[in-house]
């Protein structure tokens, strides 16, 4: 079994696409005696596909999604399943046929005919059957047998041994994605099936078996280009011919494995997207007869750079920084998690999307999780054209695995494949050996329930790394997330390495980020419900509640409810109802990271980046996204988008008062004028200050504030405002919103129809926190272009909302569309907290019908 080449491999063999329509029935399982009739007989299959989406295609099942049916299609991941089809073949005078499987989702038998042909148990890999003696003239039959994962995790556990693993299910025993035995963010949906495509490949003579681009780049050198490249059935006299753009022409005898080490002259370097352009070069790989005719060709695009992470120790501990092409890169990043439950509704448009998302919120690196898959080639060829970096996990997370024969032959097959896929594209910035198990062993009482069994530590040093040596020698590797790069300090130490905050949310006050002085987050972050249509689509609860049943399963996180009203703790009112909780904590949740983002990106160049958990969802739930999962983003989102500006200016805490830090993550001199006041609510400027500031690119700086300008006089009616002349502005308050005198009557608003939508035009008369408009209460295809917005005492924020919804365009500008920390403030200041009805309570009157156009 020989993986695929990376890229577009065209070849002049015989490819039988075997996806399309099949025939999908139950073998064996726990199948309902309403439905057991009709699957046994068999139902139209789709592949590439999983079981779920031809149950939903025949109309047998319920959307999973929806209110509490995930719990009642449980069955479903217990059954044993068969995909089969038949296809005609008439001999063709090639001497080799193989069936090529690029995914199979995941413990499969295949038969052609009556032989069997191959056994697989790996999601992660890809596979090649020979099948050139079962094939028969005219009609075959094709069966793909799928054992039930959830009975086949047990039975491996029983053999390999119990091992710690982070929720009920042993998926360390089985090398499916972990996210799909449920995740505290994602469903318990255990598929099944042909996840990606499928075909009968014919062919006689040689074949480009891989061909491995590694990519680099130096001042003094400029672009090289070490070219790996393996021939099947070689033969004498074929030559291969590489051509890069109009850079690189260059033609070598073939042989059985080829390297090639070559200048490519012209060709200038990649960056990620923060630091520069992103060439991408046309590039082929053409194996040529001795007649000089095409045998075989791989296509693809090279970006040219080098990237390396420095570990290394300093007086402080440990360093973590991120380099390429020689500069250091502060990282504004996020984690990714699989777009969807369902994988094979992932398509490139979808995908383009979603990372666009991270481009437009003014991120440079996407961390590819360790509890997913190793992606398709669209979302890295996205990443290499969008300048984001990918920080590429191997999919072992939260759990110790066995290091037993059969386990790690198949890490050992499904690295090879993946590092060798992925190894040519210019995004990828290195490859890290897991989340959270070193953590784990260390600190999560794992040795004594291990008791000395194996538990994942080979995989993590020497394994991976070897792998990756081997394959990927440009590519930096790393043990695990979070690691100290030290055995002997704690993975998760702050001052040393890369470090995993998690304490904030389950049981500190969001406040408790500063009391951190991190070298690299590599994940944190804080729950925040999605758009208000996106609940209402799965959530039917009567009443609407926070605690209802339907929304407890669209909450996976332990206590998570709890937590979100705890969270809330002084800085936001208790909600008075259902809309309001919906508000409050999607406001919390921006609060929270943007609080976190501005310390950390205020200790540079000490600390050296931050990847907030997560950028996107799988299924509508209540997560740490900050977009959901109908593409909405959500209002951290628009926190996401102002702290990982180019440019950022924050007030923090200092041991002398609050100063101001100017952190100028541009190429250029950042020259401004500042303006720092002390305000009055209703606008009086009580003092102020004005100054130069001047900061180097790549840096920061702190500039202390007058002490006229913080000497507060009634904590509840002052803030501090920081303006600096090219745009950049920072506040500051000396108490929390629940303590301030903030009022819902300090808005002036104007709505009018605009081309593709509505204008609101809000104009403030004292100040107004975190304007935001929630479209979607109208119209849920509805977005708009801004949110958190906060103005001071005559100023004036425009918003464009973009909707087809015929609806009076008015309702934009009021109740439960138009929102701001004030009217939260100000409605539990009226109603006093005994007389509040209570979050249990929806007035049904918030929410606006509407008729959408088609």
């Amino acid at each position: 079994m020989i993986p695929s080449p990376s890229g577009v491999s065209v070849t002049p063999s015989d490819r039988l696409d075997l996806g399309g329509a099949w025939t999908l029935r139950a073998v064996r399982g726990p199948v309902p005696e309403a439905l057991a009739q009709t699957l046994t007989d068999g139902i139209p299959g789709n592949v590439p596909g999983v079981v779920h989406l031809d149950l939903l295609a025949a109309d047998l099942i319920p959307d999973p999604y929806d209110g509490r049916n995930e719990a009642a299609l449980a069955w479903i991941g217990h059954v044993d399943w068969e995909y089969r089809r038949s296809f005609d073949w008439t001999p063709d005078g090639h001497d080799r046929h193989e069936l090529v499987a690029e995914g199979l989702d995941t413990v499969a038998t295949l038969w052609l005919g009556e032989a069997e042909i191959g056994r697989t148990a790996n999601h992660h890999r890809s596979y090649r059957f020979d099948v050139h003696r079962h094939l028969r003239e005219g009609r075959n039959d094709l069966r793909v047998l799928f054992t039930a994962a959830q009975r086949y995790a047990a039975e491996r556990e029983a053999v390999l041994g119990e091992r710690p693993h982070s929720n009920p299910h042993p998926f360390n025993a089985i090398r499916k994605p972990a996210y799909a035995f449920g995740w505290d963010w994602g469903p318990e949906i255990v598929t099944a099936g042909i996840w990606r495509p499928i075909a009968l490949e014919e062919r006689s003579g040689p074949r480009l078996a891989e061909v491995r681009p590694l990519t680099a780049w130096s001042a003094e050198a400029g672009a090289t280009l070490d070219l790996r490249m393996a021939v099947e059935h070689h033969a004498p006299g074929h030559t291969l011919r590489v051509r890069v753009g109009d850079h690189l022409d260059h033609t070598v005898d073939a042989s059985g494995d080829n390297r090639l080490e070559l200048a490519v002259p012209g060709a200038e370097p990649w960056w990620p997207r923060t630091h520069g352009d992103q060439p991408l070069y046309p590039a082929t790989v053409t194996l040529l007869s001795p007649a000089g005719e095409t045998v075989d060709e791989w296509r693809g695009r090279l970006g040219f750079r080098s990237v390396e992470v420095d570990t290394s120790p300093d007086p402080e501990g440990n360093r973590f920084v991120v380099r390429v092409n020689g500069a250091d890169v502060y990282v504004r990043g996020a984690n990714w998690i699989p777009d969807d439950t369902y994988l094979p509704r992932i398509t490139r448009a979808s995908l383009r999307a979603s990372v666009t998302d991270a481009v437009d919120a003014g991120m440079n690196l996407l961390r590819v999780w360790g509890g997913g898959i190793y992606e398709s080639e669209d979302f890295y060829d996205l990443c290499d054209e969008l300048g984001l970096l990918v920080w590429q996990d191997f999919p072992l997370a939260c759990a110790a695995y066995s290091e037993d024969t059969e386990l790690w032959d198949e890490f050992d097959a499904e690295a090879r494949e993946a590092v060798g896929r992925l190894a040519g594209h210019a995004s990828l910035a290195l490859f890290n050996g897991g989340n959270e198990n070193i953590w784990g062993w260390a600190d999560w009482g794992w040795r004594a329930m291990l008791d000395g069994a194996t538990w994942g530590e080979g995989y993590y040093t020497e394994l991976f790394p070897r792998v990756v040596s081997e394959l990927a020698p440009g590519v930096p590797y790393l043990e695990g997330s979070p690691f100290s790069f030290d055995r002997y300090l704690h993975p998760n130490d702050d001052t040393s390495g890369c470090m995993h905050i998690w304490d904030v949310w389950n049981t500190h006050d969001y406040l408790h980020y500063r009391s951190y002085r991190p070298r690299f987050v590599a994940e944190f972050g804080f729950q925040g419900p999605p758009a208000f249509a996106t609940l209402e689509s799965v959530v039917h609860d009567e009443p609407r509640s926070p605690f209802g049943p339907d929304l407890l399963v669209h909450q996976k996180a332990d206590d998570g409810q709890g937590k979100l009203q705890r969270g809330l703790g002084d800085h936001l009112p208790e909600p008075a109802d259902y809309v309001d909780w919906h508000w409050a904590t999607q406001l919390n949740q921006a609060r929270a990271v943007r609080l976190g983002i501005e310390h950390f990106r205020s200790l540079a160049p000490f600390n050296t980046g931050a990847v907030v958990w997560q950028l996107n969802d799988c299924w509508p739930v209540v997560s740490w996204s900050a977009v959901d999962a109908h593409r909405v983003r959500k209002p951290l989102w628009y926190a996401l988008r102002d702290v990982f500006a180019d440019r950022l200016a924050t007030i923090q805490p200092r041991p002398d008062g609050p100063a101001l830090v100017l952190h100028n993550d541009s190429p250029d001199a950042w020259e401004a004028t500042l303006w720092a006041r002390r305000c009055g609510l209703g606008g009086l400027v009580l003092a102020e200050d004005r100054r130069s500031v001047s900061v180097p690119a790549r840096s920061a700086v702190t500039v202390p504030l007058p002490r006229d300008v913080l000497a507060v006089k009634d904590a509840t009616a002052e803030f501090v405002v920081a303006d600096l002349s090219t745009g950049e502005r920072a506040l500051w308050y000396f108490a929390e919103d629940t303590s301030l005198a903030l009022s819902d009557e300090a808005l002036d608003v104007r709505v009018e129809a605009a081309d593709g939508g509505v204008r609101v035009v809000a104009t403030a008369r004292a100040l107004v926190k975190d304007l935001t408009l929630l479209v979607d209460h109208i119209d849920p295809r509805a977005r708009v272009d801004r949110a958190l917005v906060t103005l001071l005492p005559g100023e004036t924020a425009e918003f464009h909302v973009t909707t087809a919804a015929a609806v009076e365009p008015g309702a934009f500008g009021r109740r439960p569309v138009l929102r701001s920390a004030n009217d939260l403030v100000a409605a539990a200041r009226r109603s006093g907290e005994d007389s509040a009805p209570g979050i249990d309570a929806l007035p049904r009157e918030d929410v606006v019908a509407v008729r959408l156009e088609s």
